[in-house]
């Protein structure tokens, strides 16, 4: 695989619960492989409290509450080539409220969203029936190979 950057920036009151720098990395590496991207490739991902992650999720989808993962993906005009993808925020306590919820270790939950999170800055997406079983396959085959159950399935 090429070139693969990953900068977390944590602006959480505490990083308890939350995934080390080097798990994001091995996340967004396995989606990138996943999704057969070979070019050097740039991600930011930003870790946020529920307020910051509401305040995103009305601005930019309308939508008046905090959720798990927002995926910015970079737009550069025609011509200008870098290998920034865009931008993840995941939401720390949504996350931890959702793996508790659905009955799921919470580092597989973080793996989940952030695998997520990267195809949708690829591309892909689940408005559509059959985008939506062509994108969860995909992330269950991801999530396989790093160990992880198919995340659609109740435990």
């Amino acid at each position: 695989m090429s070139h693969v950057e990953v900068a977390v920036g944590y602006a959480t009151a505490s990083r308890k619960g939350v995934p080390a720098t080097a798990s994001f990395r091995r996340w967004v590496e396995a989606a990138l492989k996943g999704a057969r991207r070979r070019k050097a490739t740039q991600v930011a991902i930003r870790i946020v409290e529920a307020d910051e992650g509401q305040a995103l999720n009305r601005q930019y989808r309308g939508r008046d509450y905090a959720t798990n993962v927002l995926s910015f993906p970079a737009d550069f005009p025609p011509g200008v080539e870098l290998p920034l993808i865009g931008d993840l925020v995941i939401c720390a306590p949504v996350v931890a409220r959702e793996a508790a919820e659905q009955g799921k270790k919470p580092a597989d939950h973080w793996a989940h969203m952030t695998v997520h999170g990267t195809l949708h800055l690829l591309g892909y997406d689940h408005i559509e029936d059959a985008e939506a079983e062509a994108m969860e396959a995909l992330e269950t085959r991801i999530l396989a190979g790093l160990g992880i159950s198919d995340p659609y399935l109740a435990p």
